[in-house]
């Protein structure tokens, strides 16, 4: 069996047993605390009405409960880890890009049904994926894989804190975490994932939205607000299979 076969195999295994877990995490997340409200003569800002305006927020408890969810994310977090070890093979960077397979899954989903990313995950998830480039620094010497990943996280996380700075309505600050920490895996990975990563995420956001427009001939589809987290992650994940 070669490297990228092996590899491949265990990502397939690990993420989807990693994945099946994903509505037991779901469930157990703290449920964010309630906005407060407005005071009379004060004029809302864009993202404020845009909240005001959307439904109640489903409950974890709710979304974690849902039917075949379970297989579901298992399905999807292990082709997903499978599609990074035959692209990527047997390298260290399998070390932490396979243990955020089920993660993204989860972020993925979450944000999907309620446009939110918890930062009770996005934060662990990006302190780990630090600890990695750290403990690969301290086992090498070379420290040249940390100082272009965390190069990559200071500049895609400006990026996109300039972006929800200009348009709070169409992205929040969920996403701005979430830039940081695929940008600091992608910059592991090298300039040509982070690159296609940033590129296939817009892609895959605005071309279907696009199309949709079109076939419905309905312009307003295109001010709707749309979770991006979803996307982000998937472009991640396209940006690491070029690379590898």
């Amino acid at each position: 069996m070669t490297d990228e076969l092996l590899a491949a195999l265990v990502g397939l295994v690990g993420c989807a047993a990693g994945g099946a877990l994903v509505p037991h995490a779901v469930r157990r997340l703290p449920e964010p605390p309630p906005d407060p409200e407005p005071e009379e003569g004060v004029e809302l800002t864009p993202a404020q009405r845009q909240r005001l305006e959307e439904p109640p927020k489903e409950p974890y408890a709710d979304l974690g409960r849902r039917p075949r969810l379970a297989a579901g994310c298992a399905l999807v977090s292990g082709v997903a880890g499978a599609g990074l070890g035959l692209a990527l093979g047997w390298v260290w960077l399998l070390c932490v890009v396979l243990p955020l397979v089920p993660v993204g899954t989860l972020l993925g989903y979450v944000d999907w049904r309620t446009r939110l990313l918890p930062s009770v995950v996005v934060l662990p998830a990006t302190a780990l994926a630090l600890g990695y480039g750290l403990a690969r620094w301290a086992a090498t010497g070379d420290s040249d894989e940390l100082v272009r990943g965390v190069v990559s996280l200071v500049v895609v996380r400006t990026i996109f804190w300039v972006l929800w700075f200009v348009r709070q309505a169409g992205m929040g600050f969920g996403d701005v975490r979430l830039s940081a920490l695929l940008g600091l895996v992608l910059g592991y990975a090298g300039g040509t994932a982070v690159l296609v990563g940033l590129y296939a995420a817009f892609l895959l956001f605005a071309v279907p939205g696009v199309v949709w427009a079109a076939v419905k001939r309905d312009r307003s589809i295109l001010r709707r607000a749309y979770p991006f987290g979803p996307f982000l992650l998937a472009g991640a994940w396209v940006g690491l299979v070029v690379a590898g």
